[in-house]
């Protein structure tokens, strides 16, 4: 069940009716979901369910079931989107409980649409990795990804992850920084992703945040960077045919358009 994301008025009246309605809430946060229960005066019982204590929670959980409805809530948003949640729905499945999704708000969503970048094909990645060189794997495996990309990151990675995203995807990469969402300090920056590393670099990252990154089908290489890179693959043997099939995946150029140019490589 998704739960405000940050502003006690995003969440559905069928949210509320089944929060008052189950027998148990699980959540993630029971301090956060508490606030959400005594703001509309629900007094139903919560139950601690999160990384930590899955396994265990995770059976009684299941035993619960067999007597009544019990709901899944994460400390905001949709649960199971970067937190826990998976193993309980899998299991519950497999012991033929009935799961039903009760929609509301996202952060990635609600980044998403407020980038100003495609929303026709997007892949949510979640949180990056902690150490930088799996962070930069992850960037690396993702920069030929051809929609829009979502990540979640910490306020005091901000700045890393935002310079090594300018060393894989380059610094004139589109990209959106969306802080606080629905929250009193909402707040959107849009730009290159040299830009937004300049911005935050003055202005000390605080929040939570969601970062949003163009595709590489959106980015048009320029004719320089192009023509060293037919260069390096004629050199290696490929023909022109094949160079231009796979450089046009992710240049922005079309297979006739490298094609042509590959003509006037020696």
């Amino acid at each position: 069940m998704a739960t405000p994301i940050g502003n006690l008025e995003d969440i559905t009246l069928r949210a509320l009716r089944i929060l008052g309605e189950v027998q148990a809430i699980a959540a993630e946060d029971t301090r956060q979901t508490r606030k959400l229960l005594s703001h509309y005066q629900i007094h139903t019982d919560l139950i601690s369910y999160h990384e930590h204590n899955k396994e265990e929670q995770g059976k009684k959980l299941l035993k619960q079931l067999e007597a009544g409805d019990i709901a899944l809530v994460s400390d905001a948003g949709m649960p199971l989107l970067s937190d826990p949640g998976y193993e309980l729905v899998r299991d519950a499945l497999e012991e033929g409980h009935d799961i039903r999704p009760i929609p509301g708000p996202s952060a990635p969503l609600a980044a998403l649409v407020v980038s100003g970048l495609p929303t026709d094909s997007f892949v949510f990645h979640g949180y990056l990795p902690r150490k930088a060189g799996e962070r930069l794997r992850v960037l690396e495996e993702t920069a030929r990804e051809r929609s829009t990309i979502l990540f979640f990151e910490v306020p005091h990675r901000l700045q890393d992850t935002l310079e090594a995203m300018e060393d894989v995807y380059g610094a004139g990469r589109r990209a959106a920084v969306c802080r606080e969402l629905t929250k009193k300090f909402e707040e959107v920056q849009r730009g290159t992703v040299a830009e937004l590393g300049a911005y935050f670099k003055e202005h000390e990252p605080r929040g939570e945040f969601t970062i949003v990154v163009e595709g590489a089908a959106y980015v048009r290489w320029d004719e320089e960077k192009l023509r060293l890179a037919v260069s390096e693959l004629l050199a290696d043997g490929i023909s022109r045919k094949q160079a231009a099939r796979e450089l046009s995946e992710f240049s922005g150029w079309t297979r006739n358009q490298i094609y042509e140019l590959s003509l006037e490589e020696a």
